[in-house]
């Protein structure tokens, strides 16, 4: 097996082993198994022609999915909130997750693309009454481990000038199919020579990155965004329920890049690497007033609250 090349994501978070079983996966479209290379959907699906829907990353641990019943929960409520009917209740989409696992015989090393639109329409408009079919939910596994080098060299991160946008222009929480705000921050970060697009919100103050959440921790406190300007990660709340059980004050508020460049630690989090250091942020040097951590990109508390995630996601999976 080989790595992703620089020139495939480069550095990113979602940098990943390349494993040649995936040219041959089987993929669940509408509960129908699919060899990859036929996986296809219309192109007057909602999703296709308006970004139109839902969608989660799921992790594949030991058999069995982390964190399940908090992604499905976040996917109905997406759901709800568009007033998409996904036409399955969570129990049957988790029946169907696992069938997709047992039918590529997948235990672990896996992560999988859960996709949700409004389905079939008309006509190629918004008007989500022109849709004549029911919602399109289609499961796309793959055997995908992140790359170790990311993790021990750390991330680069450059502050993008795309903003979050606040809710009144578009919920941030909404996990939706619509990235074009993301989209246009990676291509700027990616044109700047840097891993990942570090984005502020509308007022200014620091919010998330455009793939990942974005912790820093400056004397022993761990501080994120206040939430409002990104979405609801589930890694980023696993996070902070470890570090406040651990007894580490974990705060979500309002800060700004003076606060970033003066942190001790910074890292960033998601579902498919778990937790990444950051190492650079704007060209100034994360932990500037400490020695270089003795193993790696990652400070002391980034690498124990890195532990205590993992620890918590073996504990917290579902099983057929």
């Amino acid at each position: 097996m080989e790595e992703t090349s620089a020139s495939a994501i480069g550095g990113s978070t979602h940098a990943y082993v390349d494993d040649p079983r995936n040219a041959t996966v089987l993929i669940s479209i509408n509960g129908r198994l699919v060899p990859r290379p036929e996986a296809t959907v219309s192109v007057l699906d909602a999703g296709f022609v308006l970004g139109d829907g839902v969608w989660e990353g799921l992790r594949v641990l030991d058999g069995g999915i982390g964190f399940l019943d908090q992604h499905l929960d976040r996917l109905y409520e997406g759901a709800h909130a568009l007033r998409i009917d996904i036409g399955l209740t969570p129990a049957e989409m988790t029946a169907r997750l696992f069938a997709c696992l047992a039918a590529n015989e997948m235990r672990d090393g896996v992560h999988i693309r859960l996709m949700v639109t409004r389905g079939l329409k008309r006509t190629p408009y918004q008007d989500p009454r022109v849709t004549i079919g029911p919602a399109t939910v289609v499961m796309i596994p793959e055997y995908k481990s992140p790359s170790p080098d990311i993790a021990k060299r750390g991330l680069k991160l450059f502050t993008v000038h795309v903003r979050r946008s606040g809710p009144d222009v578009q919920d941030q929480k909404l996990n939706s199919h619509s990235k074009l705000n993301c989209i246009l921050a990676c291509i700027q970060a990616t044109e700047a020579g840097a891993d990942e697009a570090l984005m502020l919100d509308d007022r200014g103050a620091v919010a998330t990155c455009n793939s990942t959440h974005f912790f820093i921790i400056r004397r022993g406190e761990l501080w994120t965004s206040g939430g409002m300007h990104c979405l609801g990660g589930i890694t980023r709340g696993n996070i902070l329920r470890v570090a406040r059980e651990a007894g580490i004050p974990a705060f979500e508020r309002d800060f700004s890049l003076v606060d970033v460049y003066g942190a001790d630690e910074a890292f960033c989090t998601g579902t498919f690497a778990g937790v990444t250091p950051v190492r650079v942020v704007d060209g100034r040097a994360i932990g500037f007033r400490s020695a270089p951590p003795a193993n790696g990109a990652a400070g002391p508390i980034t690498r124990r609250l890195g532990e205590l995630y993992k620890a918590l996601a073996v504990r917290e999976v579902t099983r057929p």
